[in-house]
């Protein structure tokens, strides 16, 4: 279950990637689209990889990580809204909190 709920992790960071760059893609145009569309995954990525990533020099651990983990998520879930896309927007809040939970749910929390 551990394995699984990894890579259920995996991909929901992947999501979320792709949610803000669909937001900067859908949201804006001109040069702000493409600086967008590279900016916004970039700085969650960037982020991402500084506080909670298994190689992170400076790990966070909770209450910090969890802050991390709804910031990056959340901020995905208000993208896609904020990008017409509610459906999704509700399929990747669900998952994010399935995910949470099973986190502590496995101590899975470090």
């Amino acid at each position: 279950m551990h394995a699984a709920n990894d890579g259920l992790r995996f991909l929901l960071e992947l999501c979320a990637l792709a949610a803000v760059a669909y937001w900067g893609w859908s949201e804006h145009g001109g040069l702000w689209r493409w600086v967008l569309v590279v900016a916004a995954p970039l700085a969650v990525a960037t982020l991402w990889g500084k506080t909670i990533a298994p190689k992170a020099k400076r790990r966070v651990r909770d209450p910090w990580r969890l802050a991390v983990e709804l910031l990056v998520f959340g901020s995905a879930v208000a993208a896609l809204v904020d990008a017409d896309q509610a459906v999704l927007a509700i399929v990747l809040g669900a998952a994010v909190a399935i995910h949470i939970a099973l986190t502590f749910v496995l101590g899975q929390r470090e």
